[in-house]
C-alpha cells in the first residue's frame, strides 16, 4: 500500500491518541433520508423519471390495458443495452406493482453509485473512515437529476462488480474470466457506459498501488497481458448481443449527430455537472469544504492513494473534457464522465487516516455537514416541486381514456427565481418537459413523447400512432402554435405538430403560471379551457375552426 506521508503520533498524549472513525451511522442515516425522499415525494423533479415511470408502468402489465393495445408493441430485438430497467419492469412490475418498482430503481439510482464507491474503498484501504460519508454527496449530481436511471444505476453496479473483481485476482485465471463475461453482460443490458466504467476500474486496479510497475519492462509486459485478458471479457457480451439485435441509437436518424463542449466554459460547466443540482451556485458552496479537507490533507502529507485508479481518474477526466455532448441519438454523453471520474478519484485516496478524536469529531461534523446539507437542499427542491406535480395531476383528472394529448410548456425569460428552482437543474434545463407523460398511466391516454427510441427502449408505437410520436421529445412553448416560423424550425423534431387540431384532442400546458418569453399568455383561436390549476393548464381542442386571419405575436421572430 502506498502512502504518501505519515505524520508522526508517537508523542501524541492519552487524550490525543488516534480516533477511531466510524461512518456506518451516518451512512444508514444517509440511506434513511434518500429513502424517505423517494416514499415521500412519488414524482420528484428528475426530469426523465416520469417518462420512465409511466414506461414502467406499460411493462408492468399497462400495456394490456385499453386503448394501450392498439398503441403500444414491445419488441426486445429492438435494442440490446440500456434496457435495465424495463427487463426489470417486465419480469417484477407484475409482482410488486409499478409504482413501487419506479420508486425502488429511482431509489438505488441514488444511493447505489455513492455505496458501490464506498464498498471498494473499504476493499481498497480496510475499515471505515470518514471519507466515505463524503462519498454520500456523489448520490447528487446532474446525471441523477435528469433521471438517467439505467446509468446511475450501472455505475453502482460497475463499483459493486470492481469489488468482486479486487477479491478474484490474483486466482485461477478462468474462473476471473468467467466472472469478467457474467459481468460484462449484466452491464450491457443496464447500460453501456456502465460497462466502460468497469472496463476502466478493472484496468486501474490491475495496474497496481505503486508507479514503480512503470519502471519494469518485464513488469510492463505481465500488466499488458492482463489488460488484454480483462478488455477482452468484457467485450465479448456487448459483441455477441449487438451481432444478435444490430440495433443501435438513433438507427435510421441523422448520423453520427455529433455535438461538442467546444469552449472552455461550456468544459468547465460539463465538468462541474459531477456535482450540480438545481442550483450550481448552491452545490458549489456545499461540496468546497470537501475538496478543502482533500487538498489540507495533501498538504499536511497524510493522505494514502491507488496509483492504478489515479491513472483511471486522468482518464475520465480527460474523457469529460473532449468526449461529444451528443452523438448517435444520445445527449449529454460528456456529463457521464465527470460523475465517474468524481467517483473513482473519491474511492482511490484515503486522507486524514491518523488523526486525533478532537481533528476527527470536527473533520466529521464538516463532512456530515455538507454531505446532509446537499440532501436537504435536494428534499427542499423535491418538496417545492410538489405542487406543481399536484396541478398536472389535476387536470389529467379531465382528460378521458383513449384521447391524445399535445403537451407544451411556458418558456420564461429567465430561471433564476430560488422560489421555483425545482423547476429547473444544472443550467437552466427543465425538470417538468415530461410531467405530461403521466397522461398515459393516470388517464390511459396518448402523449406523443414518451421514450420508444430504437436501440434503447424495446417499447414501439404502432399505426397510425407512430405518425405523431417522437422516440425522445422535448417540452416546446406554446408559442408553435401561434409562430409560423417556430415550428417551421422544429418540423423535423416534431412531426406531430402538422395538423395538430385534427390529430390531438387536447393541450396540455406546463409553467403554465410563468408568462411564456414568446406569446405571454396568449393562446390560439378554437382552445377551450377545461382546466387551470395554476402550474398546469388544460385545453380542449376545437376539430372545426372557421377562416380567420392569423394573429402572429411580436415575439415570433425570435424562434425564427
Amino acid at each position: 500500500m502506498d502512502r504518501i506521508a505519515t505524520p508522526a503520533v508517537a508523542t501524541a498524549g492519552p487524550e490525543e491518541s488516534i480516533a477511531r472513525q466510524d461512518s456506518t451511522i451516518a451512512i444508514a442515516a444517509f440511506v434513511g433520508f434518500a429513502a424517505a425522499l423517494v416514499l415521500l415525494f412519488p414524482f420528484p423533479p428528475v426530469l426523465d423519471y416520469a417518462n420512465h415511470y409511466a414506461r414502467i408502468w406499460l411493462l408492468s402489465g399497462g400495456i394490456g390495458e385499453q386503448p394501450f393495445p392498439e398503441i403500444y408493441a414491445v419488441d426486445w430485438n429492438r435494442t440490446f443495452t440500456n434496457v435495465g430497467i424495463d427487463v426489470l419492469a417486465t419480469w417484477l412490475g407484475p409482482l410488486v406493482g409499478a409504482d413501487k418498482l419506479a420508486r425502488a430503481l429511482l431509489f438505488l439510482a441514488i444511493v447505489l453509485p455513492p455505496l458501490a464507491a464506498i464498498g471498494l474503498h473499504r476493499a481498497l484501504f480496510g475499515g471505515r473512515h470518514y471519507w466515505q460519508v463524503a462519498m454520500l454527496s456523489l448520490g447528487w449530481c446532474a446525471t441523477m437529476i435528469g433521471g438517467f436511471i439505467n446509468f446511475q444505476i450501472g455505475l453502482g453496479m460497475a463499483l459493486l462488480f470492481a469489488c468482486v473483481d479486487l477479491r478474484l485476482q490474483r486466482k485461477n485465471p478462468a474462473l476471473v474470466f468467467a466472472w469478467r463475461l457474467a459481468a460484462a453482460l449484466l452491464l450491457t443490458v443496464m447500460h453501456i457506459f456502465s460497462l466502460g466504467f468497469y472496463m476502466a476500474v478493472v484496468c486501474g486496479l490491475e495496474f497496481s498501488w505503486r508507479f514503480d510497475i512503470l519502471r519494469s519492462k518485464a513488469g510492463l509486459m505481465r500488466l499488458a497481458g492482463r489488460l488484454a485478458l480483462a478488455l477482452g471479457a468484457c467485450v465479448l457480451p456487448p459483441l455477441a448481443l449487438y451481432l444478435h439485435t444490430a440495433a443501435l441509437p438513433n438507427a435510421g436518424g441523422d448520423g453520427l449527430g455529433l455535438a461538442w463542449n467546444d469552449g472552455i466554459v461550456l468544459i468547465v460547466l460539463n465538468l462541474l455537472s459531477a456535482i450540480t443540482t438545481y442550483v450550481p451556485v448552491v452545490d458549489v458552496v456545499l461540496v468546497l469544504p470537501l475538496i478543502l479537507i482533500c487538498t489540507r490533507a495533501i498538504r499536511a502529507g497524510d493522505i494514502r492513494m491507488h496509483a492504478g485508479l489515479a491513472v483511471t481518474a486522468c482518464g475520465l477526466l480527460l474523457l469529460s473534457c473532449i468526449a461529444p455532448r451528443h452523438m448517435l441519438g444520445t445527449g449529454w454523453i460528456s456529463w457521464r464522465f465527470p460523475i465517474m471520474a468524481a467517483l473513482v478519484a473519491m474511492a482511490m485516496v484515503c486522507p486524514f487516516a491518523n488523526l486525533t478524536r478532537r481533528q476527527a469529531l470536527l473533520l466529521a461534523l464538516i463532512i456530515n455537514l455538507a454531505v446532509f446539507g446537499r440532501t436537504g437542499w435536494v428534499g427542499w427542491n423535491w418538496w417545492l416541486a410538489q405542487k406543481d406535480v399536484a396541478a398536472v395531476e389535476a387536470v389529467l383528472k379531465k382528460v378521458p381514456a383513449g384521447a391524445a394529448v399535445l403537451p407544451l410548456g411556458h418558456e420564461p425569460e429567465t430561471v433564476s427565481n430560488l422560489a421555483h428552482s425545482s423547476r429547473h437543474f444544472a443550467w437552466g434545463l427543465d425538470t417538468f418537459r415530461h410531467l405530461p407523460t403521466l397522461a398515459v398511466p393516470l388517464s390511459h391516454a396518448f402523449v406523443p413523447t414518451l421514450f420508444t427510441a430504437k436501440g434503447k427502449q424495446p417499447l414501439s408505437v404502432l399505426s397510425p400512432w407512430s405518425e405523431i410520436a417522437v422516440p425522445e421529445g422535448n417540452l416546446l412553448s406554446i408559442g408553435v402554435l401561434s409562430c409560423p416560423a417556430m415550428m417551421q424550425a422544429y418540423r423535423d423534431f416534431t412531426p406531430y405538430l402538422s395538423d395538430w387540431r385534427r390529430r390531438f384532442d387536447f393541450v396540455l400546458v406546463a409553467n403554465a403560471d410563468i408568462p411564456d418569453r414568446y406569446v405571454g399568455t396568449l393562446m390560439p383561436a378554437g382552445l377551450t379551457l377545461v382546466d387551470d390549476a395554476g402550474f398546469a393548464k388544460l385545453y380542449a381542442i376545437e376539430k372545426t375552426m372557421p377562416a380567420e386571419p392569423l394573429v402572429i405575436p411580436a415575439g415570433c421572430a425570435v424562434a425564427s
